[in-house]
């Protein structure tokens, strides 16, 4: 049996690479990698894993010589860290090869919310161009106050996107970072209450969970939008649609959602909201970046080397 099992979706070019690379057992989930051969298991040193069920303490124990879980994605709350550390066992995940594509699809969402993209298509494609005139006058992005919500790496890659748009920018993380004089706020309610447009790019996990508050969404007003790409729990998605649905903010730009793709559909009567389906990092060149990664730090891990990317 082979020493590597992959668990999760992979595409037609990404479990061919697994199991030519690793001679890899692939499974579509961890309630099918349970139900392998116990002596099977014993045999996995090491999991390239994909998606976002759970994996936690009681799935790495049925694998008593696993070493390494190699997550596919920068976000590992799927992945019960605490757990893996006290079974002595790593976790890398596939950072930096996927920050343009996300920032880049932020920028979109901002773009296409504020200029109503979405809806002026469709004046267009509805004809109505031809017999009513010209569309309706909508937002100028450009210039504004915005708050990035996060200053790690994706954070930093939109900021830096959002001052070439001749932004004045703010943020909010835990601690100050060096930057081109971009004003930092403590807290993020004051963070929310000096900006017009707030972009989300925290990690998952219960840390960070309805971290965008009741209060965070109040404070950014009736001229306020919010764009996310970071993890649905971040935001207080009942608070979010309560706002958008009284007008207390303006809109927003979501990538991600709680419970998705089984997404609240009180989302889909707003006209106000531009929805993606958790596709930031869903280009060919980079979900093949982000396989390789994860490939690689299964390479070192098997032969003694050292990870790439390690998270633990």
């Amino acid at each position: 049996m082979t020493a590597t099992l992959a668990i999760g979706p992979y595409n037609q070019s990404e479990r061919p690479a697994l199991e030519e690379s690793f001679n890899a057992h692939v499974v579509a989930d961890p309630s099918e990698a349970a139900g392998m051969d116990p002596a099977a298991r014993s045999t996995i040193k090491a999991i390239a894993y994909k998606g976002h069920l759970p994996f936690g303490g009681a799935e790495m124990d049925l694998f008593p010589n696993l070493g390494l879980v190699a997550n596919y994605g920068v976000g590992y709350d799927a992945i019960d860290v605490d757990a893996a550390n006290a079974r002595n066992i790593r976790v890398t995940n596939t950072p930096d090869v996927l920050n343009d594509d996300v920032a880049d699809l932020a920028i979109a969402m901002w773009i296409s919310q504020g200029r109503e993209m979405r809806q002026a298509e469709a004046w267009v494609r509805d004809g109505k161009w031809a017999s009513d005139g010209a569309y309706r006058l909508n937002r100028k992005v450009s210039g504004g106050k915005v708050g990035i919500m996060g200053m790690g790496r994706i954070g930093r890659d939109i900021a830096d996107r959002l001052a070439a748009f001749k932004t004045d920018v703010h943020y909010h993380a835990r601690s100050e970072k060096q930057t081109p004089g971009w004003t930092y706020h403590a807290d993020p309610v004051a963070l929310a209450n000096a900006v017009d447009f707030l972009f989300v790019a925290l990690v998952g996990g219960s840390a960070t969970e309805k971290y965008v508050s009741k209060e965070v969404i109040a404070a950014l007003g009736k001229d306020g939008v919010v764009i996310n790409i970071s993890r649905g729990s971040t935001i207080d998605e009942d608070a979010l649609l309560d706002a958008l649905e009284i007008g207390a903010i303006a809109g927003a730009g979501l990538d991600v959602f709680v419970g998705e793709p089984d997404l609240n559909p009180r989302f889909l009567a707003l006209d106000n909201v531009v929805l993606q389906p958790h596709q930031g990092s869903g280009t060919v060149e980079t979900r093949a970046a982000m396989a390789k990664l994860q490939r690689d730090n299964v390479a070192a891990h098997l032969a003694g080397g050292d990870l790439l990317t390690p998270v633990n």
